[in-house]
């Protein structure tokens, strides 16, 4: 018997997908609610799972063992609000949970909307046994009671399904700036480095959090604190300290941050969770002009990830700066296929088509782009690509 866990709140926009994706999958749903204001548990009730209800207690880990000890599956599944089962990992699920000695089952979730990421690893699967529980107030987790079962009964085995199973979109950057969520991330990770000073995990995602705000020298001491820390073997957190330690130290010290994203790609890791340095280092490479090495890595990263459009935005500059024009637009026109209100992709498009010597593409793309810019609100950005476009191909409406 599987059966879903989750805790909700608010989530009457997102949760009907989640709970019809698993339909047919689990044999029971159980939805703890900690507050909704909404619909949220009408809808959960509808889809026939049942709703239970608890006092926000502060800390995602004492509310998802509350769900935890209300389920009666030999398994558990748990999503979130804004996660949902892909129909195509499906079978490989069931045949890894049909393993006696499997305990957990990492899976594989495709983050939708992230601009460099679009993969990362959740422990989301695994066997109901009494000694599994959550903890940790950021990014709740049970890999820590995982370690400890599995020290203590080493029979049992962590394996990985390797078809993708969950979809998120919660790191779309509209939902990550809405209301105070960066805010409660904050405190919430301020207080678990105050209960494990140190703790690589914290160190890496408040680091992170640190450097993307601009508090880079903070975020620096706290990424190689928790490098320091870091056991050999956890593998996912040491990419996650290296990616963001080599990212802050890009702009001062390229070479130190080259070293760094070597070292995180040197990791034995899923090629999928390592695009984020993959795409930076040929980055980097580019802008020193190792444009062979540059090439190969984000070729790559298209070959992995083909629905990434940043990947072929990215390949498109590459290739342009190589010379080789046919595959630049090529490139360009599958990222656009992928995202098309991108206006740097379409001018960089039209720029291409220009050198190649189409100048009514040139100019038709050229014109998209100013649009693009006008429509997303940039006005002065559209009028210089209007001067500047209108210099080198007439644009009458301009």
């Amino acid at each position: 018997m599987l059966s879903l866990s989750m805790i909700v709140r608010n989530e009457a926009e997102r949760l009907e997908r989640c709970l019809r994706s698993v339909t047919g999958f689990v044999d029971e749903m159980v939805v703890v609610d900690t507050g909704s204001e909404d619909a949220t548990a009408a809808i959960a009730a509808a889809c026939g799972a049942s709703v239970h209800h608890l006092d926000w207690p502060g800390d995602f880990a004492p509310a998802r063992n509350h769900a935890l000890d209300l389920v009666k599956g030999d398994w558990v599944l748990v999503l979130d609000g804004d996660e949902w089962l892909r129909p195509e990992a499906q079978p490989a699920l069931r045949e890894l949970m049909a393993q006696p000695r499997v305990l957990l089952v990492n899976l594989l979730r495709q983050e939708v909307g992230a601009a460099q990421s679009p993969f990362s690893s959740v422990s989301r699967l695994f066997r109901r046994h009494p000694a599994i529980r959550w903890n940790r107030r950021y990014h709740a987790l049970v890999d820590d009671s995982v370690a400890a079962l599995l020290a203590r009964e080493p029979h049992w085995q962590v394996v990985t399904c390797d078809t993708p199973a969950l979809g998120h979109e919660g790191y779309r950057p509209g939902l990550l700036a809405a209301g105070d969520k960066a805010g409660r991330l904050r405190r919430a990770m301020e207080a678990e480095l105050v209960e494990r000073p140190g703790d690589p995990y914290a160190c890496a995602k408040l680091g992170a959090l640190e450097v993307s705000q601009g508090n880079r020298e903070r975020g620096i001491v706290l990424l190689e604190q928790g490098l320091t820390q870091v056991d050999a073997t956890a593998h996912p957190e040491r990419f996650e300290l290296l990616l963001h330690l080599a990212i802050a130290r890009g702009q001062e010290d390229p070479a130190a941050a080259a070293d760094l994203y070597r070292q995180a790609l040197a990791l034995p890791l899923d090629a999928r969770l390592t695009v984020g340095a993959r795409l930076n280092l040929a980055a980097l490479l580019l802008r020193q002009g190792a444009l062979e090495e540059a090439a190969i890595l984000t070729g790559a990263v298209t070959r992995l990830c083909p629905e990434l459009s940043l990947g072929w935005y990215n390949l498109g500059l590459i290739e342009r700066q190589r010379g080789r024009l046919a595959a630049a637009i090529a490139a360009y026109r599958q990222a656009l296929d992928l995202a098309p209100e991108h206006a740097d992709t379409q001018r960089n498009l039209a720029a291409a088509l220009l050198l190649g010597g189409d100048i009514p593409g040139a100019r038709a793309g050229f014109r998209r782009a100013i649009s693009l810019l006008e429509d997303q609100g940039q006005p002065q950005q559209a009028r210089d690509l209007a001067l500047r476009a209108g210099a080198l191909v007439r644009l009458e409406a301009w």
